[in-house]
């Protein structure tokens, strides 16, 4: 399981949301072996007023929070890492200073959907790559 939350100014964020979505999930499918009909993104836009960006970041910053049952290899998640810069910088013209992520890890027991923990159900893919 994976869901991606997307933060960014919202003048900025917007008109980039769907390609910045096929992309983040081109690179999941990849690096994760995530079917292609598996994605969960939420976008956050926020005011320029309530994001305040680091100094070596434009107005275009955008930051992607992925939470993950804990199974994949330090390599998967650089993999997964590496694959959003490399995809996201260059198909969308952004920054690498304009694009900070995040991995979020929790135990599959804490993880409830379609009426199960993560733990009991048989998922499609396997979490442990």
């Amino acid at each position: 399981m994976s869901q991606v939350k997307i933060y960014g100014v919202r003048e900025h964020l917007l008109p980039i949301r769907d390609q910045l979505s096929e992309v983040i999930h081109s690179c999941v499918v990849d690096a994760l072996q995530f079917p292609a009909d598996k994605r969960a993104h939420r976008f956050f836009y926020l005011e320029k007023a309530d994001f305040f960006v680091p100094a070596t970041a434009s107005e275009r910053y955008v930051i992607l929070e992925f939470m993950m049952m804990e199974g994949r290899t330090v390599e998967t998640k650089k993999r997964l890492i590496h694959l959003l810069y490399e995809r996201i910088c260059t198909q969308l013209s952004l920054a690498n200073t304009d694009l900070e992520i995040c991995i979020l890890e929790s135990p599959a027991q804490n993880w409830g959907f379609r009426g199960m923990t993560g733990d009991e159900i048989k998922l499609s893919y396997k979490v442990n790559v």
